[in-house]
């Protein structure tokens, strides 16, 4: 499993339809799920961007948590952040899992991820065209891999 955590000012998703969700400070959670990932990539994953101390206290460290701050979060399938690009110039994608299998490995990321928090997670839609919108603060990104896969 693999995620790009971004704290965020604001950040929101729309798809076809008008579908739209936004959050104000917090994070945004681009994820993407390996062939083979399941309970125990969720579970690493989740608890560890949940308590990433990546907020500023009130001296200015980086020593907070969204847990500790009470931000919002939202969660993004991005199955390209598997993308083979050492050959050629068109990336390849065999190493993200197939639509079917990613789906409820996704759903329950975000299950554990709302437990984690204690409180909702807004989402994008799941296999949908999006459009992903942020402001990043910090700016403050990190590229996280399970450790099965780093």
């Amino acid at each position: 499993m693999r995620a790009v955590v971004q704290r965020v000012l604001k950040a929101g998703v729309s798809a076809e339809g008008g579908r739209h969700a936004e959050i104000g400070p917090g994070l945004l959670v681009l994820l993407g799920v390996a062939p083979g990932d399941g309970d125990g990539e969720i579970d690493w994953m989740s608890r560890k961007i949940s308590a990433l101390r990546i907020f500023n206290d009130p001296e200015g460290k980086m020593n907070l948590s969204l847990r500790d701050t009470g931000g919002d979060a939202m969660v993004v399938s991005q199955f390209t952040l598997y993308a083979d690009t050492t050959r050629g110039n068109r990336p390849g994608f065999s190493g993200s899992a197939g639509f079917d299998e990613a789906l409820p490995i996704y759903e329950h990321f975000i299950e554990k991820f709302e437990q984690q928090l204690e409180k909702p997670v807004k989402t994008g839609w799941y296999g949908a065209e999006m459009h992903v919108s942020l402001v990043n603060d910090g700016p403050v990104t990190l590229l996280i891999d399970t450790p099965e896969h780093s």
